[in-house]
């Protein structure tokens, strides 16, 4: 499958944005460096975003962050109705494993 995500986009017109349940964490996917076949059994896959959070008063902060960090903490709000399963067992310490 080829990876439909890998062009970096402006923090504008992300491919995805997830927020927080509460809403004060924003996460915009300017990048995908994996196809989502890899990305879904790679633990270690990685986004590039731009996050707004309660610590950053306001502004876009810009990085790489992990997808398990981002799914395990976030829902999508964009775009509606596209949800994908991710297969990568994340530790009990860190997360409860859905059922």
């Amino acid at each position: 499958m080829k990876n439909e995500c890998g062009k970096t986009r402006k923090v504008e017109e992300p491919y995805e944005i997830w927020q927080s349940i509460d809403g004060t964490w924003e996460y915009r996917v300017l990048k995908k460096y994996q196809a989502p076949d890899k990305e879904k059994t790679n633990r270690y896959a990685r986004w590039f975003c731009a996050v707004k959070s309660p610590f950053t008063y306001g502004s876009w902060e810009y990085g790489d962050t992990y997808v398990i960090d981002v799914i395990g903490n976030a829902r999508k709000v964009f775009p509606v109705g596209e949800n994908i399963v991710y297969n990568v067992r994340i530790p009990n310490a860190v997360y409860k494993e859905a059922k």
